[in-house]
């Protein structure tokens, strides 16, 4: 018996030693553990509006009802430059918000010079909440959702779709936040990120269960959600891949030093990126020199070099020079918190944010970077301003 016992206790001594292993391993690689999800995360029935092109006009849909008493479509037609009255609810606090959907979309410069301040996030990933009070926190917008950043810099760094089940609740506050920093005198920048792209593409192995559903109720396929019919995937569809601001460049993935042997323009990255934006990637589809662009590799919406040791200092200094910048700033690489390397002059802002309906294990927490009067912050979700030497 006694030998029993002995083998036993080794047995659960291996089996501890093991799981801290595996726990330390992976909170190492960044993994993480939900537990506790709300239920409501699945919620169909309030999500909306869904905004498609529908003989020569713009309809609304909103989903209404539940599984007991059966789903309907509530739909509302509009005229082609009719502007739309939009409420959107987020079901995990059952909070909403009103604002007009404007038919015209244009695309946006990609470069802007007045030395207002700038605000950054990156990768939150269809999380509206985390979001929401980060930027409630950094009065970025008051608790009504009203913009109060004035003439600001608000930069969305990439991959706000997927993973998350408030992408619809998300969205629409991006626009409606766009609109009112536009008559603030003020900008709302959506840079476009890999998943962003994926979503245009069709590609929605990444997005929460709901949307499946969702789009089936309207009798749609969940590629309509965004595709050019839909007003959302002809809004993103116009966004850039690359700005500049302040000086400072803005990309979800990172710049290819392999790009430095072309004389482009950040006008022409966006410009030659966005025509690809709806076609997949594959080697050949492309001439060689537009292929660098738009690989999953090398694009700058894909690009890891910074983070692989693929990059040196006098590489990553051409790539600011070229442009005539003083810093690259980045998402799409996760970090375990907002930080600067390459001697201060590139940010990597991709940290993991809280899910809206799940706790974690670590647990999540938001962070942004500030750019003000020269100097770069690390900011936290409890209010904290860090400057980054």
């Amino acid at each position: 018996m006694k030998t029993i016992g002995t083998y036993i206790l080794h047995f659960l001594i291996v089996s501890l030693v093991l799981l801290l292993i595996a726990i330390v391993f992976g909170i190492s690689h960044h993994a993480s553990l939900n537990y506790g999800t709300d239920s409501s995360a699945n919620k169909v029935a309030g999500e909306g509006p869904f905004i498609f092109y529908s003989n020569s006009q713009l309809e609304a849909n909103y989903i209404r009802g539940s599984r007991e008493s059966g789903f309907s479509v509530e739909k509302q037609a509009y005229a082609p430059e009719q502007v739309i009255p939009a409420t959107v609810t987020y079901n995990g606090d059952q909070s909403s918000f009103d604002f007009d959907i404007h038919p015209a979309i244009t695309t946006p410069k990609a470069v802007y010079d007045d030395q207002q301040s700038i605000l950054a996030l990156s990768d939150l990933e269809g999380n509206f909440q985390a979001f929401r009070d980060f930027l409630i926190t950094h009065q970025v917008i008051s608790e009504e959702l009203e913009w109060t950043f004035g003439q600001g810099h608000l930069v969305l760094v990439g991959d706000m779709v997927d993973r998350g089940s408030s992408t619809t609740q998300l969205l629409w506050l991006i626009y409606k936040l766009e609109q009112e920093a536009r008559k603030a005198g003020g900008q709302l920048h959506y840079i476009i990120g890999n998943h962003e792209i994926k979503n245009l593409q069709g590609n929605f192995k990444s997005a929460a269960d709901k949307y499946l559903p969702i789009a089936g109720i309207m009798g749609k396929t969940q590629a309509d959600l965004f595709s050019n019919n839909s007003f959302i995937g002809r809004w993103l569809e116009s966004k850039n891949v690359m700005e500049i601001i302040n000086g400072t460049i803005f990309v979800h993935g990172g710049i290819d030093p392999q790009l430095m042997q072309f004389d482009w323009t950040v006008e022409d990255i966006n410009e030659q990126v966005r025509a690809y934006y709806r076609q997949m990637y594959y080697p050949g589809l492309a001439d060689k020199n537009t292929e660098l662009l738009i690989s999953t590799q090398s694009g700058p919406a894909w690009y890891r070099g910074y983070f692989k040791d693929k990059v040196n200092e006098e590489q990553f200094q051409a790539t600011i020079n070229k442009f005539g910048a003083k810093a690259v700033v980045v998402g799409h690489t996760l970090q375990f918190s907002v930080n600067s390397q390459f001697d201060g002059k590139l940010f990597a802002i991709d940290v993991k944010h809280p899910s809206d309906y799940s706790n974690s294990f670590p647990t999540k927490h938001s962070e942004g970077l500030l750019i003000e009067n020269g100097i770069y912050y690390r900011l936290l979700d409890d209010g904290q301003k860090i400057p980054l030497s």
